[in-house]
């Protein structure tokens, strides 16, 4: 394992802020998140911005999702391309089929596929699902901040990916909600694997040359995070990959940061929190600076499938 560490340092200001640090406040902050190093399953409150979408025509968990405010939900586009009938949501869940005594419910009233979402390539592979009614935070529920526009994912970055989908392609879906440590992989090289069509509007991320760990079937629309100081920060969107941990075949998610006047153009008064990421170090979008930075990053695996 490998360790980088860069030490920022910036100025202190706080400017045009418009009363929308709210989700600043609270994005991207998991108090029960402990972890080191990866495991399998997770623990309760692990990733309190994780929701599990279900629907009766799906006969339940069909996608996952990532909480970025009290109303509204970030997915993937292509999870809604057919009528599925009430969509449900479901946020602070750990488990399938056991309790979840954090949980709270509550259904889609509308779903926002992005317009330029391309089926055939897979771009603009993502969505906005705005809940039923507000939802109220806690350690087991909670926003996640996003990436803001500029952010750089370095090759090496350690990501996390979380869901409910198939432990191997065609394979059986979990119980408990599972989690997988893994570096971002280079666009041109991820382009390269797959014999060109990755686009700036999507990131990869997986282990290059031995495969083995990777989001797959069912975790379409979940999120990959990246841990700056104290902050989660979502990169990207699980999208689609060829099967699931290949060797040289990395998942490819959409980049988040490439949305975010798109996301904001329908968050109203309570936009999510958007922070810059450089591999390095962190700023808000809202162009809050901070003083000084200790990150460390540490590098390990994941992967992907077509169409998760």
């Amino acid at each position: 394992m490998q360790f980088k560490t860069a030490l920022i340092f910036v100025g202190a200001i706080l400017l045009n802020i418009e009363g929308s640090l709210s989700q600043l406040d609270v994005c991207g902050r998991a108090p029960l998140n402990n972890k080191i190093v990866g495991g399998e399953s997770a623990t309760a409150g692990s990733w309190p911005w994780q929701v599990s979408i279900q629907s009766v025509n799906f006969r339940g968990h069909f996608c996952g999702g990532s909480l970025i405010n009290k109303d509204w939900v970030l997915s993937a586009a292509h999870c809604f391309q057919e009528s599925m009938g009430s969509i449900e949501i479901y946020l602070g869940r750990q488990s399938q089929s056991g309790s979840n005594p954090y949980e709270a419910f509550r259904t889609a009233s509308q779903v926002l596929n992005h317009p330029n979402y391309d089926g055939s390539s897979n771009d603009n592979d993502i969505a906005l699902l705005q809940l039923s009614s507000s939802v109220t935070f806690s350690d087991y529920i909670k926003p996640v901040c996003l990436a803001a526009a500029g952010s750089v994912f370095s090759a090496g970055t350690e990501s996390w990916v979380t869901g409910w989908g198939t432990l191997q392609a065609g394979g059986q879906t979990p119980d408990v909600l599972q989690e997988v440590k893994l570096p971002i992989v280079d666009n041109s090289d991820c382009d390269y694997s797959y014999g060109g069509g990755i686009t700036s509007n999507m990131i990869c991320a997986g282990l290059l040359n031995e495969g083995g760990k990777d989001s797959c079937q069912g975790d379409s629309g979940g999120p990959m995070v990246s841990s700056n100081s104290s902050l989660w920060i979502q990169s990207g969107i699980v999208s689609f990959g060829e099967g699931c941990a290949k060797p040289n075949y990395p998942g490819v998610y959409a980049r988040v940061s490439r949305y975010q006047d798109w996301i904001n153009s329908y968050m109203g008064t309570n936009p999510p929190g958007f922070v810059e990421f450089n591999s390095y170090g962190f700023r808000s979008s809202l162009n809050l600076l901070l003083f000084s930075i200790s990150v460390t990053f540490s590098f390990i695996p994941l992967c992907s499938t077509f169409l998760r």
